[in-house]
């Protein structure tokens, strides 16, 4: 190891180390402090770190937060560690909006301020500003977190107030918010439509965009990161006789939609796009009938193969794709009152 020149050791092993390692290793000298603080090598341990192994589940209760890692061989969670909000906050206080690369932005319900936050590093950023900049509303706002060409993370924030909407960009590189144009139909400014979070995939932006009743509108809006244009595409072709929920996932860089349907009954169809067209690449059998609370807010991660089905209440399913139909749905875990993410644990930081 002493032989070894010291950008040998820094980029091509202390960048495979986990993240917590890499924060120990910066105490071995000023050099390791230097080179282990540059964005080269943050950006290679990053993108070395985004597998499925290196997955974590972050849940929120009213007093704790806890992160759990996935056991990919019983489809269950491990032993949880209790995470210190490194942020004043209420019980009950802080939503998750986002994530991307071991950050998440996470809203703090009481002031509706945003925030940055890696829950590894525990370094946290402050996005609100003296002009209003940086506070979400529930129901009203949209956020979506990515990385541009340039390797600058920002936050693309959709707000509705009163009749209008405002687009708004915070870079982290230059540290502040600006105004961009966005043209789009005047009926989705109606708070009758349910924006998604945004979803990061090959270069744009995803969000659902759904009106609240049965057979209502359902489109794709899109958001070009580096061209900074947005365009619509059309919903997957799924019923309209019922409650209709599309949930965006990335995998390995492909974007793929759970298309939920129902009322009384739901199905679930999983879809890939494919240039600006869906393709349906799994049905599931008919649920049978839950609460219409319990479904209408599932969110979707997959690792290892499998997809794994988590409500907001906390109740945990998986979708194993290489078995039959009807034995493919199943109650695995349970969990009730958390609210979480499922992030990889980096050293990407919230500021610079």
């Amino acid at each position: 190891m002493a032989d070894l020149p010291t950008h040998t050791i820094v980029f091509e092993i202390l960048t495979r180390l986990p993240a917590k390692d890499v924060g120990r290793s910066k105490s071995v000298c000023k050099q390791w402090y230097a080179l282990l603080s540059t964005q080269d090598f943050v950006r290679i341990h990053c993108s070395r770190s985004v597998v499925s192994s290196n997955q974590r589940v972050l849940l929120i209760d009213d007093l704790t937060c806890s992160v759990r890692p996935i056991i990919s061989n019983n489809n269950d969670y491990g032993p949880s560690s209790i995470v210190t909000f490194p942020f004043h906050h209420q019980n009950n206080d802080v939503s998750i909006l986002s994530h991307l690369n071991g950050l998440l932005c996470v809203c703090l319900n009481h002031t509706y301020e945003l925030l940055l936050w890696n829950p590894t590093t525990t370094a946290f950023k402050r996005l609100s500003t003296p002009d209003s900049h940086g506070f979400y509303i529930n129901n009203l706002d949209a956020i979506g977190l990515y990385v541009d060409a340039d390797d600058d993370y920002k936050v693309l924030h959709i707000k509705r107030r009163s009749g209008a909407l405002g687009v708004y960009v915070y870079s982290r590189e230059v540290d502040s918010w600006r105004n961009i144009h966005f043209i789009t139909r005047q009926e989705y400014l109606s708070p009758h439509f349910n924006w998604s979070a945004g979803t990061f995939c090959g270069g744009t932006l995803y969000f659902t965009v759904c009106e609240c009743w049965i057979g209502g509108t359902n489109v794709v809006i899109c958001f070009d990161v580096n061209s900074e244009q947005f365009k619509e595409i059309s919903f997957p072709p799924v019923p309209s006789n019922g409650m209709v929920q599309g949930v965006l996932v990335n995998v390995k860089n492909v974007l793929h939609m759970f298309a939920s349907t129902g009322m009384f009954e739901m199905t679930i169809d999983l879809w890939t796009l494919q240039g600006d067209y869906w393709i349906k690449v799994l049905s599931c059998p008919p649920i049978p009938p839950i609460s219409l609370s319990l479904w209408c807010d599932i969110t979707h991660y997959v690792t290892n193969g499998n997809w794994f089905v988590m409500t907001k209440l906390g109740k945990l399913f998986t979708i194993e794709m290489d078995m039959k139909p009807f034995e493919c749905f199943y109650p695995v875990s349970w969990f009730r009152g958390f609210k979480g993410a499922v992030f990889v644990q980096t050293i990407v930081s919230p500021s610079i």
